[in-house]
């Protein structure tokens, strides 16, 4: 299912009453064809339906409210078509919830220079109707995105898809329900915080189960659904000689198999779509599930080692914003460094948790010792990355906010072969240059658990921020530390001034 057959964007079209039925039924004609340009736009995330046009202030604050109410709108694109006195948008606006877009457009592309009267101008007034609404909505303080440009602009569309894709986001983090098998990893700093904090400000329940209460589920498993499931494995992987059926480890792939589905049983039940383990405390679990969590990830599930839910809170937002489009999206962390002078990179993995949405090819299914844990050697898929650009994006708890820190990169094969490096990595070559990423990283606080995606863009993710009003550091080609620092210090101040006394 793509993200279109469930989720839509209203389109609300701003007038008034003084104009006439036979003015308002050509700015209802017009808007029409606006949104069926919006709607028909190849790659659109989302449906986008059109809304009977608005001429006072109780029928927008009524559609305000049915937006809010409504679970398949993920929110409102927004056009003055003429001048829309802006009051009556107040309880409207003060009452949305969704996110909003301010289109800034027109029916027209060319002016008929040669005939175009005062009829025309009054029906034909957005340039003013929409400076009126823009007004209202900085005098409130509205969160939104502004597109300015008609619909048919190649610059416009894709925009407007990447504000949808970021309400998309939204309103997946809204609902979103995280599953904890276990705590964080001990001592450790930086996957800790505020779980109130996060319900309130992204909607996003997260609650911790006793690993047994898992245990439980896999143990249920029945060994039918096992032996369907490890057929699908060989069929789409590459399985190590040892797994495959009469192998001398085939039982650990039976294990894995239980895993997944003992995993999926829980998190389907729960009405759970991200989740953690740690490798501290696997209770009866025979394995750290690697696998598992790698298959689920490719499904959409959010994923977090170590206890980490706020990074498997982005990993399923993110997941969420990129449905549909090419690339993959995985939990990642940079491990180590290749610093020769003129090629540096960063070598990127994990334990065994890398997503194969992101895998150049088909990955191979195999089994390797895992010196931590202290269970059986786990069962994971191991693969390159496919090269091409992506973001590096992590959430971090800095006590009076979240902070969310982005790098531009360029993920790009190997420079030579992995042999004996048995995980899912990804190499990568950072903007502007691996020292002033690295810095400015380190700088902002930014997590050394991340997610790497090549399907969601800086765009994208800029629009997910202000739908959030938490801050985003970009680090791109343009970076550097003296402007970053700065940057870092300005939003200290702003932020603990937004968030009032």
């Amino acid at each position: 299912m793509t993200p279109s057959d469930e989720h839509e964007v209203w389109f609300l079209t701003g007038s008034q009453g003084l104009y006439g039925e036979d003015t308002l039924r050509q700015v209802a004609e017009q808007s029409r064809g606006i949104c069926d340009r919006l709607a028909d736009a190849p790659g659109s995330p989302a449906a986008v339906r059109w809304r009977p046009v608005l001429t006072d202030a109780d029928a927008i604050a009524r559609t305000m409210l049915a937006a809010n109410s409504d679970p398949a709108c993920v929110g409102v694109v927004a056009w003055m078509h003429t001048f829309s006195p802006a009051k009556m948008w107040i309880a409207g606006l003060d009452a949305l919830r969704k996110p909003l877009l301010h289109l800034h457009t027109q029916a027209n592309v060319d002016l008929p220079w040669s005939t175009i009267d005062m009829d025309f101008m009054n029906l034909n007034q957005a340039a003013h109707g929409d400076r009126e609404f823009g007004y209202i909505q900085a005098r409130l303080r509205i969160a939104r995105k502004t597109v300015a440009g008609h619909v048919s602009d190649p610059a416009v569309v894709p925009r407007i898809h990447a504000w949808m894709r970021a309400a998309l986001g939204h309103e997946a983090l809204r609902r979103l329900r995280v599953a904890r098998f276990g705590d964080n990893m001990r001592d450790v700093a930086v996957t800790e915080g505020d779980k109130v904090e996060a319900q309130l400000r992204f909607g996003v329940s997260v609650n911790t189960y006793g690993v047994n209460d898992l245990v439980e589920v896999v143990d249920a498993v029945d060994d039918a659904a096992v032996n369907g499931l490890v057929k699908e494995y060989a069929a789409a992987y590459r399985l190590a000689p040892e797994l495959s059926p009469g192998g001398v480890r085939h039982d650990s792939l039976r294990y894995a198999a239980r895993l997944e589905l003992g995993l999926r049983t829980f998190l389907t039940g729960g009405g759970f779509d991200a989740f953690t383990t740690n490798f501290e405390d696997l209770g009866g679990l025979r394995q750290l599930p690697g696998l598992a969590v790698q298959r689920l990830m490719a499904d959409g599930y959010g994923f977090g080692g170590e206890g980490d839910w706020k990074t498997s809170t982005l990993l399923h937002t993110l997941k969420a914003m990129g449905a549909g489009r090419a690339g993959g999206t995985s939990f990642m962390e940079d491990y180590t460094y290749h610093l020769a002078p003129g090629s540096q990179l960063i070598l990127g993995a994990h334990m065994l948790e890398v997503c194969p949405t992101i895998a150049a090819r088909q990955p191979s299914c195999e089994i390797h010792p895992l010196g931590i844990g202290g269970r059986e050697d786990p069962v994971r898929l191991v693969f390159d990355a496919q090269p091409g650009p992506a973001l590096v994006v992590g959430l971090a708890d800095m006590g009076d906010r979240f902070r969310l820190v982005a790098n531009r990169i360029d993920v790009v094969p190997p420079p030579e072969p992995l042999p004996r490096l048995p995980v899912a990595r990804a190499v990568w070559r950072p903007a502007p240059d691996l020292p002033t990423s690295t810095e400015a990283w380190l700088t902002a606080g930014g997590p050394h658990h991340t997610v790497l995606s090549s399907a969601v863009g800086a765009e994208e993710l800029r629009d997910l921020a202000d739908m959030l009003g938490t801050e985003l550091l970009l680090i791109d080609d343009d970076t550097t530390m003296r402007e970053f620092t700065k940057e870092i210090r300005w939003n200290q101040a702003y932020y603990r001034l937004a968030g009032g006394l």
